[in-house]
C-alpha cells in the first residue's frame, strides 16, 4: 500500500470514528473507550504529524510529530497560519480557500515551510475538507517531511548536470540549455555561437606536476572563463581539459572578438602552489545563423571539428567550422587509420639533415627526422602525421622505432668507415614522460651496439615546465654517456634559469628567427644574444634553417659556426647521408 493510500486510509478512519454514533460502536462501549478517546489517543501519539487547521488556516492542534517538524509549541502554532509558515517565494494560494469542496476529497500539495530557527522543510501535505453540520469549517492536514528525500533528489540533479570539479554545468545540461537557446533564436531571428575549448598540452601538466596540480589549474581558468560570459550566454566544463561555451543573440562579425577575450583571459600566468604557468588554449567556433540554423548536435559537431583544426594548426588559435574543415575531419579520421597500420606494416623511413661546422665544411652531426612513405600517396610530410600521433599516442612507438633505427644507421655508417658523427633523435612529449625512458635507450643502445657519446637526444623547452622532474629524468639520461640538446630554443615559455639546472650539452636557434635576421633586428638581436649566452655558459649552438649565404656569415661572426639548413643540405635518405659522409665534406670551408 503506498504512502498516500495509507493516508487516505487514516483519514477515512478518523474521520468515520469523529461521525459515528457512540451508541453504535459496540467495540468501544464494550471496552468503556470513548470514540473521542480512540481519536485524541491517535492523534496525538500518531508518528505521521498530523494537525487541525480553521478556515483560514491557522493552527487549532498539531500532534507532537508536527511540533517536530517545525520546532513550534502548540500555543505558538495556534498564533499561525500554515501560509505564514511558507518559505519566502512559495505561493500561498496553492492553499485551500473558501471555495474548497466540501466532503472527504483529499487535496495533495508539495509546500516548503519554515521551520522555527530558519531552514527549509519540504513536505508534502494532504489537505481533507471537515465540515460542522453543513458548513465547511476547516481542515485536517497530514504533512510528510520530504526535506532529506529533496535534498537527495537535488543531489542526483546536481551530480547528473554538473561537473564536481569546477561546478560548471556538464556536456548534458549544455546540450539541453543549448536547444533552448536555438529554439529561442529561431523564433527572434538571431545567431548562436557555439565554442569548444581545449586547454594546450594539459596533459602535460598533469604527468609533470601530478592531477591535483592539474585540478587546480582546471579551477583557477574555470573561474577566469567565467568572466567572459554574459547574462545571457553559457559555460560549462563538459570534460577533461574541455571547456565548452554558447553566445546567445550573437552577431557573425562578434564571433572573433569573442574568441580573443577567452584566448586573452590566459594570457596572465597562474600561480599554483610555487609554480607559475603559462598556459594557451585551442578554439572551434560553429555558428548557426538566422539564415541557416543549425540543431545542438551539428553545432557541436561542427565546433568540435573546428577545435581539430586549430590544434593543427599550432595550437593557441581558433579556428571557425567551414564545409571544407568537414571534409578534412573525414580525411583526418582516414589517416588516423591508415597511420595504425603504418606502424604495423613498417611504411615509417628515416632522413637525415647533416649539421655542418662551417669553419671546416665538416659534417658534425646529422639530425633523424621521420618520414612515412605512403603506399598509395608516396613521401608524407611530418607536419601531416605527427601532431595526430601526438593526439592518439602513436608517437611513443613512433619515437621508439626512430631511437632505434638512427642507432643502428649511426653504427652501421662507423662500422663501414665514415667519419663517427653524433645522430640527433627528437624525444617528444610522451616519450619524455615515460618512466622507463632511460632503460629504453640503455637497451636500444645495447642492441645496435651504438656508443652513447654518439647518441644526441633533442628535447623541447615545453618538456621542462616541471624543472625538478626534468632535471632528474635529464641527469638519468646523462648518465647513459649522450648529449642532450635544447631544440627550437627561444620559443617556449620556460625560465632562463633551468640552463643551469639542466645537464645541457647543446642549444639549438629556432628556424623563426634565423629566418629574419637579415631584415628584422628584432630577431637578429635575439639570434646574437642566444650566442652569447651559450657562449657564457659552455655550450655548444646550433643554428638551424639556414637558408642563405647573408644568414651564414651573420651566424658566423657572431660566433655561432655550427648550422644545418637548406643551404648546406635538405633532409637525406640514409644511404644519400652516407655518400656525404664519405666524401668527407660537404662544402669548402667559410672563411671569415
Amino acid at each position: 500500500m503506498t504512502i498516500e493510500s495509507n493516508r487516505n486510509h487514516l483519514f477515512r478512519r478518523l474521520v468515520a470514528r469523529a461521525r459515528s454514533d457512540r451508541a453504535g460502536t459496540a467495540g468501544a462501549a464494550s471496552a468503556n473507550v470513548s470514540p473521542e478517546t480512540m481519536f485524541h489517543s491517535l492523534f496525538a501519539h500518531n508518528p505521521i504529524a498530523i494537525g487541525i487547521l480553521d478556515r483560514d488556516g491557522r493552527w487549532q492542534r498539531a500532534n507532537e510529530a508536527v511540533r517536530t517538524l517545525l520546532g513550534y509549541g502548540e500555543e505558538e502554532l495556534r498564533e499561525l497560519t500554515i501560509a505564514e509558515l511558507l518559505q519566502e517565494g512559495e505561493r500561498a494560494e496553492r492553499l485551500p480557500d473558501d471555495g474548497a469542496p466540501l466532503g472527504l476529497e483529499s487535496r495533495r500539495l508539495e509546500l516548503t515551510l519554515r521551520h522555527r530557527i530558519g531552514y527549509r522543510v519540504d513536505v508534502d501535505a494532504t489537505l481533507v475538507p471537515y465540515r460542522r453540520g453543513d458548513k465547511w469549517a476547516g481542515y485536517f492536514a497530514i504533512l510528510q517531511d520530504m526535506t532529506k528525500r529533496k535534498r537527495t533528489e537535488q543531489h542526483i540533479r546536481h551530480m547528473a548536470y554538473y561537473d564536481d570539479l569546477t561546478g560548471l554545468p556538464n556536456r548534458r545540461l549544455f546540450k539541453e540549455k543549448l536547444s533552448d537557446a536555438l529554439q529561442a533564436a529561431r523564433t527572434a531571428g538571431t545567431g548562436v555561437a557555439v565554442l569548444f575549448l581545449d586547454i594546450d598540452r594539459f596533459k602535460l601538466v598533469n604527468d609533470g606536476f601530478g592531477y591535483e596540480y592539474g585540478d587546480m589549474l582546471l579551477m583557477h581558468i574555470a573561474e577566469r572563463f567565467t568572466h567572459c560570459i554574459g547574462e545571457h550566454d553559457f559555460l560549462a566544463h563538459t570534460e577533461g581539459d574541455e571547456f565548452t561555451f554558447f553566445y546567445a543573440n550573437m552577431a557573425a562579425d562578434d564571433i572573433a572578438a569573442a574568441a580573443e577575450t577567452i584566448i586573452g583571459s590566459l594570457e596572465e600566468p597562474f600561480s599554483i602552489g610555487e609554480h607559475q604557468l603559462h598556459v594557451t588554449s585551442s578554439i572551434g567556433i560553429a555558428y548557426s545563423s538566422p539564415n541557416e540554423p543549425e540543431d545542438a548536435d551539428g553545432l557541436m559537431k561542427n565546433a568540435d571539428i573546428a577545435l581539430s583544426k586549430a590544434k593543427e594548426k599550432g595550437r593557441n588559435n581558433f579556428q571557425l567550422f567551414s564545409s571544407a574543415l568537414k571534409s578534412m575531419s573525414i580525411r583526418r579520421l582516414k589517416l588516423e587509420s591508415e597511420l595504425r597500420r603504418a606502424l604495423q606494416e613498417g611504411q615509417f623511413r628515416l632522413y637525415f639533415q647533416p649539421q655542418i661546422d662551417v669553419r671546416s665544411g665538416a659534417i658534425v652531426g646529422a639530425e633523424a627526422l621521420v618520414r612515412w612513405l605512403h603506399p598509395e600517396r608516396g613521401l608524407i610530410s611530418p607536419a601531416a602525421f605527427i601532431p595526430i600521433a601526438e593526439e592518439n599516442g602513436f608517437i611513443v612507438d613512433i619515437g621508439e622505432w626512430v631511437l632505434r633505427e638512427a642507432c643502428a644507421l649511426g653504427k652501421s655508417w662507423q662500422l663501414a668507415g665514415f667519419p663517427a658523427i653524433p645522430v640527433s633523435v627528437n624525444l617528444s612529449v610522451r616519450q619524455f614522460l615515460q618512466l622507463k625512458l632511460r632503460d629504453n635507450i640503455a637497451r636500444i643502445l645495447e642492441s645496435t651496439g651504438l656508443d652513447p657519446a654518439y647518441l644526441e637526444l633533442e628535447i623541447t623547452e615545453s618538456m621542462t615546465m616541471d624543472v625538478d622532474y626534468a632535471a632528474g629524468r635529464l641527469q638519468e639520461l646523462k648518465q647513459l654517456g649522450l648529449t642532450i640538446s635544447v631544440d627550437d630554443f627561444g620559443t617556449g615559455y620556460s625560465s632562463l634559469s633551468y640552463l643551469k639546472k639542466f645537464p645541457i650539452d647543446k642549444l639549438k636557434i629556432d628556424r623563426s628567427f634565423v629566418r629574419d635576421i637579415m631584415t628584422d633586428p628584432g630577431d637578429a638581436a635575439i639570434v646574437a644574444a642566444i650566442i652569447a649566452m651559450a657562449h657564457h655558459l659552455r655550450l655548444d649552438v646550433v643554428a638551424e634553417g639556414v637558408e642563405t649565404e647573408d644568414q651564414l656569415r651573420y651566424l658566423h661572426r657572431n660566433g655561432c659556426h655550427l648550422v644545418q639548413g637548406y643551404w648546406y643540405s635538405p633532409p637525406l635518405p640514409a644511404d644519400e647521408l652516407a655518400k656525404l659522409l664519405a666524401a668527407g665534406t660537404q662544402k669548402s670551408p667559410l672563411l671569415p
